[in-house]
């Protein structure tokens, strides 16, 4: 499950949110001079990109030493209103000193395949620095109504793959296909994170927490570190529904 941490409104939330990233900022730092982390999109987030963008935060992080790639994308153009990346570079990336070649985006306007094959090219590439293994300093997550987080949906394919790190992920549902970081890259993160707001997100914040362990329909479940930490950062309409709230 990991640990649970609430706080009082939306606004307490992302400034928590905030500190925690710089926290495992500091920490990969001083452990390997560099910081990986994989980004989430959605509204909840954007709001804590712009927070680490403003004046009083921006200064914290040596921002050549951060190093920004994405849990997921949609398969459309990186000028698309629904790209992560795009509300990623609109809420922080433009709005800080970190190099170019510091961004590592999913090719989102390509064949979904193909976008999937090139990203695990680009993270085997990045991380041949340390040995090879793909581990995240961080990977940042949000909790869909449906219980899915990233782009690994209920019922769909992604779900049960093993061996890749990056696929492309049709999701019938939305009649679409996503291209997202799979689960045992989510699990070998040294850090993974949940940001969860608003009381919309309480139904499936609670069947994940404390409902039966069904994860092929609430795929949240199988977020699970091998070898780091599971923090759940939500505010109190999101956590209105669990047991020791």
């Amino acid at each position: 499950m990991g640990q649970i941490r609430v706080y009082k409104d939306h606004d307490a939330l992302i400034e928590a949110a905030a500190d925690y990233v710089l926290g495992c900022y500091d920490q990969a730092v001083e452990d390997h001079d560099y910081f990986a982390v994989a980004l989430s999109g959605g509204s909840t987030p954007r709001a804590l990109y712009e927070l680490l963008a403003s004046p009083e935060r921006a200064q914290h992080p040596g921002w050549a030493k951060v190093h920004i790639f994405w849990g997921d994308e949609r398969n459309v153009p990186p000028e698309h209103a629904d790209s992560n990346y795009r509300m990623a570079r609109e809420a922080l990336l433009d709005q800080v000193a970190l190099p170019r070649s510091n961004v590592h985006r999913i090719q989102g306007e390509l064949n979904p395949a193909q976008a999937a094959a090139e990203y695990e090219q680009e993270l085997r590439r990045f991380f041949a620095r340390t040995g090879g293994k793909i581990r995240f300093d961080l990977v940042l997550l949000g909790l869909g109504d449906d219980g899915h987080t990233a782009s690994l949906f209920p019922g769909t394919l992604a779900l049960k793959e093993r061996e890749r790190a990056v696929v492309a992920n049709p999701v019938p549902q939305l009649d679409t296909w996503r291209i997202s970081l799979t689960f045992p890259v989510i699990n070998d993160a040294s850090h993974v994170a949940f940001l969860v707001s608003g009381a919309a997100k309480a139904g499936a914040l609670v069947k994940v927490l404390e409902g039966p362990h069904q994860p092929y329909e609430l795929p949240s479940q199988l977020v699970q570190p091998v070898d780091g930490e599971l923090v759940w950062l939500l505010d109190q309409d999101a956590a209105a529904s669990l047991s020791e709230q």
